[in-house]
């Protein structure tokens, strides 16, 4: 019987061991924080104008995918477009097609991506339904279109890009970007 209550013991001792590790390291997490890195990825987007059918010309900002604008189902799938207007590059917002959504572009001039710290407030400066010109030395804001957040609820996202490279003749725009992953929040660089 001794041998079995020491075992006992010992086995109790180290349960308790783990559970007192496992609920100290926890207590400095945040069970609902979402943890995002806000180092820019780069995107390649093709001109709408292009002969070419089916290339990535639109993109969804926090599913993080290009999309094909001329492919069947990609209506509301995507957030910003590019197109070629008037010998310029130009984003479109899906309205700027006709296309129904909550995807708004707004433009911050002579600003860089680090310098944007969060969206406008404001809903009147973003746009649904016109083309915004693209030009090296400005970020762009994007609100995205409505999705399904982690609890159900109904959530816009909002991120920021920054062109790298606009090329008119050929129908392309190289930008990079980052998105909040947190629902409705607008804030543009993660909490410290």
């Amino acid at each position: 019987m001794s041998d079995v209550s020491a075992r006992a013991r010992v086995c109790a001792a180290v349960l308790l061991a783990a559970l007192v590790a496992v609920a100290t390291t926890a207590c400095d997490d945040d069970p609902f924080a979402f943890n995002w890195d806000p180092t820019p990825d780069t995107v390649l987007l093709y001109s709408l104008a292009r002969p070419e059918l089916n290339l990535v010309s639109a993109f969804a900002f926090f599913q993080r995918t290009g999309v094909r604008v001329e492919a069947p189902g990609s209506t509301g799938d995507w957030d910003a477009a590019i197109d070629t207007r008037d010998g310029r590059i130009v984003l479109l917002p899906p309205g700027a097609l006709g296309v129904v959504g909550a995807a708004r572009l707004t433009t911050l001039e002579g600003m860089t991506l680090d310098d944007v710290r969060g969206a406008p407030s404001d809903t009147l400066v973003y746009t649904a339904s016109e083309p915004v010109p693209v030009e090296i030395g400005n970020v762009y804001v994007v609100r995205t279109n409505r999705s399904t957040g982690t609890f159900g609820t109904s959530c816009v996202y909002y991120a920021k890009l920054a062109p790298v490279e606009i090329d008119p003749v050929g129908g392309t725009l190289r930008f990079e970007f980052v998105t909040n992953p947190v629902c409705n929040s607008q804030d543009l660089v993660p909490p410290d």
